[in-house]
């Protein structure tokens, strides 16, 4: 099994590289993340699930970054100009991969106009295959929305929103979580908040007490070792120039 300073420094090389997801990405509005982390004997892998809205996207997005001693490509040659360039992708890549699903489909409740806002008026949005009638403003500060721009409301806040009452339905389904994760690894644990380095701020994750745990409990296969003392920092509030860009 690697040794904790291995998956360490393998996260560090991803963070250095810009692998590493940033929750206060300048072109994203974070909206909801989650962890996990997958074992066998031999193997390790980390996934972090990011939710939330990229105004040069379009649309809500779910990512998941996966991290691990061996990942499962989304990826194919044909994806490629040619071999060398896949082969190349893999070199530079070795340890981590991605994939994204689309948990909030488009519709009627995007303005035709600006598509940073929601339609005027009350629609319907569907999640999950589940139509929902999008909220009226007053429920935004139940959530601890504070709207930009009332009476109209950002997508953004609407991906918040949806992650204070839906988080399961925005985040990953679990066949999607594993979709880099070989089968041969078992989820050992799954984390909703945690102290999550700031990158802007060259923070490697390696100097975090969480990641410095997670990586105890992927080399000794004990969940119990993960007990953090320190705040977590994983809310939207704390990353306040996400989405800003």
């Amino acid at each position: 099994m690697w040794r904790s300073v291995e998956i360490l420094k393998v996260l560090d090389d991803c963070a250095r590289a810009f692998y590493f997801p940033m929750l206060d990405n300048g072109y994203v509005y974070l909206a909801a993340s989650r962890l996990s982390l997958f074992r066998s004997s031999s193997d390790w892998a980390i996934t972090l699930e990011v939710f939330g809205y990229s105004p040069r996207a379009g649309i809500p997005d779910t990512t998941i970054f996966t991290f691990g001693s061996q990942v499962v490509r989304q990826r194919r040659e044909t994806d490629f100009v040619n071999a060398e360039a896949f082969r190349t992708y893999l070199s530079v890549h070795p340890h981590d991969e991605s994939n994204t699903v689309y948990p909030v489909e488009s519709g009627e409740w995007e303005d035709s106009e600006t598509d940073e806002l929601l339609a005027p008026g009350k629609s319907s949005v569907v999640l999950r295959g589940e139509s929902l009638v999008t909220p009226d403003i007053g429920e935004y500060p139940l959530q601890g929305i504070s709207l930009m721009s009332p009476p109209r409301v950002c997508v953004f806040e609407l991906c918040r929103f949806l992650a204070g009452i839906r988080r399961d339905q925005v985040l990953a389904t679990p066949s999607e979580r594993r979709a880099c994760v070989p089968d041969s690894l078992r989820q050992i644990l799954q984390i909703e908040e945690w102290h999550h380095p700031d990158l802007a701020s060259s923070e490697p994750p390696s100097s975090t007490e969480t990641f410095q745990m997670l990586a105890d409990v992927l080399e000794f296969g004990e969940p119990s070792r993960y007990a953090p003392t320190g705040k977590s920092n994983t809310h939207w509030r704390n990353w306040p120039d996400g989405g800003t860009l």
